[in-house]
């Protein structure tokens, strides 16, 4: 009877060719409510076809959910297949029911974070049961909802696809999945079986569109890594060409960069199951950098743990976000966002058609060497940029992100000061209205990091410390009253910068600048809103990983 109803949506949705809202239930109660919505979609083509509106036809209607997953008791204890699917069906329950909220909205995507059907902390052999088959979308034109028996195994795959259906959404989610292999294949590991940690597509009629296998993994003993990396792009009727990767790899090239060198590709999908570190690599801080720096639209899912420290989510474009951060409520969060389909970049330079701000005069006075010239009353003083380091505050070095930064602390309402280490200058010209009974900082970082993963990072960063005492410069705080106007800017040797800059309360403003002048990357901001957490460019080099 389910499977009849489900071809009774997909009819429906394409006779009517509008959202069908279906709650779920009672066969009878769900029948009633399609002849009502049948009746409403006769309406509909009884009249004059709709013509969208020039906004309506410039955007799309995106939902991403933050998930508090129910979880085994004891990820390491063997369980039965029965088993492992009453506890991620309790997990399925949820996503169905945000389906439902969303479909109601007129959702076209909805995005559901990493590790939220099945959990995490698995060894090899205890997540075994709590895997699906996963066949090639490449090569097999699935429909798991419409074919359930087509292949074993494949229980929350038809689950999926079937909220698609219902919802009549593209839908993302994350689960892990299986596929065998022989022992011919030099890759295959001893138990002949790979496992992955996959995101999966399905279009709002419950084909399986495509796949996405973890490339960068974190710790993650349960999963292996695909031989060859994965660049998934996807197409859509709403809004073209979307990408996909997971978590950990927005920190490396492939996939994240590969995938956005196709310049169609102006939207990316990223379950995530994230564990904040400030002050640089918070959740809602990385994806709205991603965002900024490559001019798209991310939407970001992740898990909702807060004990954990996992929490943060968002649908970001370069120039607004709607986020969710919440390390209070134990509940999920669904985000709705209408997004542009051609989303607008940062200014990377000065308009040219309005009047210079003086701040920005200076900046560039001080990147070519001019003299910096201010008039007061009648008369008008210039000073040499050099002159500026005279009396420069002393240096020191703190630990951050458990990395050696060099730092100079940012004393006085306003000033200029520069920070090296291994060639890389951090420079910053600031303003601020009102000092604070806080201790700020300059921090500078040119080296590989090696906790928590290996990787090259370049970052100038504008801190504030945790304490008044410098050792504390690089700890982790939410809470600030500092208020600065900046820009902040660096010699940096790649290209690939991300612009991160946060603000008291876990709060995300967007930059009013963010580009190059004269082969320095800077980042500018006039004023904020709230009190200064971070301010920083963050650098990757992938070829020294």
């Amino acid at each position: 009877m389910v499977r009849k109803e489900i071809q009774l949506i997909i009819e429906m949705n394409h006779l009517a060719g509008f959202t069908v809202c279906v709650m779920s239930g009672v066969s009878r109660q769900l029948a009633l409510f399609l002849c009502g919505c049948y009746v409403v979609a006769l309406g509909v083509h009884a009249k004059e076809p709709r013509v969208a509106s020039h906004h309506e036809a410039e955007h799309y209607m995106a939902a991403v959910y933050e998930h508090r997953s129910i979880l085994t008791p004891d990820p390491l204890a063997l369980m039965n297949r029965k088993q492992a699917l009453e506890l991620m069906n309790q997990n399925l329950d949820i996503y169905e029911q945000q389906v439902m909220i969303a479909a109601q909205k007129g959702i076209q995507i909805i995005v559901f974070p990493e590790d939220g059907i099945h959990g995490f902390n698995f060894t090899r052999t205890s997540v075994y049961p709590f895997l699906d088959f996963m066949p090639s979308p490449r090569l097999v034109r699935w429909n798991p909802c419409m074919e359930p028996h087509r292949f074993n195994d494949t229980e929350v795959l038809q689950r999926l696809s079937c909220m698609a259906i219902k919802g009549n959404m593209f839908l993302v989610a994350n689960l892990g999945t299986k596929q065998p292999c022989h022992h011919n294949d030099p890759g295959c590991p001893n138990d002949g079986r790979y496992q992955f940690n996959t995101n999966v597509v399905f279009s709002n009629n419950g084909t399986l569109v495509d796949r996405y296998r973890k490339h960068n993994l974190y710790f993650e003993a349960a999963f292996d890594a695909p031989l060859e990396v994965d660049l998934i792009i996807f197409d859509t009727p709403f809004a073209g060409k979307f990408g996909i990767f997971t978590c950990f790899d927005i920190l490396f090239f492939e996939p994240a960069i590969r995938l956005l060198q196709d310049p169609e590709v102006k939207h990316v999908v990223y379950p995530t199951a994230w564990m904040n570190q400030l002050p640089l690599l918070a959740a809602i801080q990385i994806q709205r950098a991603f965002s900024i720096a490559f001019g798209i639209n991310f939407l970001a899912a992740n898990i909702h743990h807060p004990t954990l420290g996992m929490t943060g989510s968002g649908i970001h474009s370069p120039r607004k976000s709607f986020w969710h951060h919440d390390m209070e409520d134990s509940r999920g969060h669904l985000i709705i966002a209408q997004v542009a389909k051609n989303p607008l970049g940062l200014i990377g330079t000065e308009n040219a058609t309005g009047k210079m701000d003086p701040s920005h005069s200076k900046f560039l006075e001080l990147l070519a060497g001019d003299p910096y010239c201010e008039k007061d009353a009648q008369e008008v003083h210039c000073d040499r940029a050099t002159k500026w380091n005279i009396n420069a505050p002393p240096t020191f070095h703190s630990e951050m992100m458990y990395d050696n930064f060099t730092l100079v602390p940012v004393w006085g309402k306003e000033g200029y000061l520069r920070v090296c280490a291994n060639g890389l200058c951090c420079h910053l010209l600031y303003q601020r209205p009102a000092l604070s009974k806080e201790l700020y900082a300059l921090g500078v970082f040119d080296g590989l990091h090696t906790v928590h993963g290996t990787y090259y990072v370049q970052a100038c960063a504008l801190v504030k410390c945790g304490g008044l005492g410098f050792d504390t410069c690089g700890q982790e705080i939410t809470e600030a009253t500092g208020r600065f106007a900046f820009h902040l800017w660096g010699n940096f040797s790649t290209s690939y910068i991300f612009p991160l800059l946060l603000t008291s309360g876990m709060t995300l403003e967007t930059p009013d600048q963010f580009g190059w002048e004269s082969d320095y990357s800077f980042l500018r901001k006039r004023g904020l809103s709230s009190g200064l957490v971070t301010a920083a460019l963050y650098g990757r080099l992938y070829e020294r990983d």
